[in-house]
């Protein structure tokens, strides 16, 4: 079962429900339903139109439960609106979607987890984790925007700010997590850019660029995690990069700075550094300096602590860790880096190995493992 196929189709499935007059709760229930058929007929029947075949058992799954539900008899007129057989129409309503999901009616922490579980494709524990929340109080979020939005009209879309923040957060899974989501949040993001002209969407824009562009070189033929300082940096696609750096470049001198930009900014300062070493960490601290006070996040002070040890030494990255809260993610492991760096490898190594039982994922977990035992073994070496 192809499921990246699947994921690719859920957006224009759910949005052709909607415009059929489906309440957005509902075409979501229907649209999950759909899939969960596909996933169990398809190996032994694959369809000739995947698209079609969900838009078609989705409808009928709606429809089921409209007709089950007295509440909703006023619906009773779509009944027999079935959409005839054959391909699906080809309209992309993804990014429209994100913008009906960004309902006037919700917060813009609630539109976003919404969004990106029925549109984004993430499970409710990757959104928990990108919230820094108990995976339970996101599933209550994400059970009350649906409750709020079953009822009312989706003709007032969202604000842009709410959309941008989804994109980015789809992007960072996509990046980073196991499901590629990465190419369509830049896809979706270049649609808004040419629809919006606003200095945050081109901030967004460049930063997904430069990131995307890095990624080749960012895991070994083995699947293991490569840090930024030992990546080959001949594999870095410097197409993406000038087009990101141009994009921010036009950004930047319409003075209206927001954290997106300041991103782009760090990540254009590390892609444009020949060599690791010759990285301009002055500047970097001087952006996140800039990122903080936008954004006043515990995980912004975390990278800016990484920087700073690297700009100022390795201690005055520890002073300024030390004024974090420990349960922040991935603190323990930037105390053991800059422990190595400060040349304490017993810390280090114990920080290391206790970092690899907080980690959000197989790879990184590796990762940190791999860095405890070289330590130790360079330790335990004549």
């Amino acid at each position: 079962m192809d499921e990246a196929l699947l994921r690719s189709l859920t957006p224009g499935v759910l949005g052709i429900l909607v415009r059929r007059g489906a309440d957005f709760a509902a075409a979501e229930d229907a649209v999950q339903e759909a899939l969960v058929e596909a996933v169990r007929t398809w190996p032994a029947d694959p369809p000739r139109d995947p698209k079609g075949w969900l838009v078609t058992v989705a409808w009928r799954r709606f429809l089921d439960a409209t007709r089950a539900d007295s509440a909703r008899r006023r619906r009773e007129d779509l009944v027999d609106e079935e959409p005839p057989p054959g391909p699906a129409p080809a309209v992309d309503d993804t990014l429209q979607l994100y913008f009906l999901c960004a309902h006037p009616s919700l917060t813009p922490s609630s539109a976003v987890a919404l969004t990106l579980r029925a549109v984004g494709g993430l499970t409710t524990r990757q959104i928990a984790q990108a919230y820094l929340v108990p995976e339970a109080t996101m599933a209550q979020r994400i059970s009350r925007a649906k409750r709020t939005v079953s009822d009312v009209r989706f003709d007032r879309p969202g604000d842009v700010a709410t959309v941008l923040r989804v994109l980015y957060l789809v992007f960072n899974e996509g990046y980073s997590g196991d499901v590629d989501l990465a190419a369509e949040a830049i896809r979706l993001t270049r649609q808004l850019a040419a629809r919006v002209d606003h200095p945050e969407v081109a901030g967004l824009l460049a930063l997904m660029l430069i990131h995307h562009a890095r990624r080749g070189s960012r895991t070994a033929p083995d699947g293991s995690l490569v840090p930024l300082a030992e990546q080959d940096r001949a594999k870095w696609d410097t197409a993406a990069i000038a087009e990101g750096v141009r994009i921010l470049q036009a950004a930047l001198p319409r003075d209206r700075l927001g954290d997106f930009q300041a991103q782009a900014a760090i990540a254009a300062l590390h892609a444009d550094a020949p060599t690791a070493d010759q990285t301009d960490w002055v500047q970097i601290v001087d952006w996140y300096d800039e990122l903080a006070h936008l954004t006043d996040s515990p995980v912004v002070r975390l990278n800016r602590a990484v920087a700073v040890g690297e700009a100022d030494g390795p201690r005055a990255g520890l002073a300024a860790l030390a004024a974090l809260d420990e349960a922040l993610p991935r603190h323990t492991a930037v105390a053991a880096y800059l422990h190595e760096r400060d040349g304490d490898v017993v810390t280090a190594a114990r920080l290391y190995a206790e970092a690899t039982l907080k980690a959000p994922n197989l790879a990184e977990r590796d990762h940190l493992t791999r860095q405890a035992a070289r330590l130790n073994t360079a330790r335990r070496s004549p």
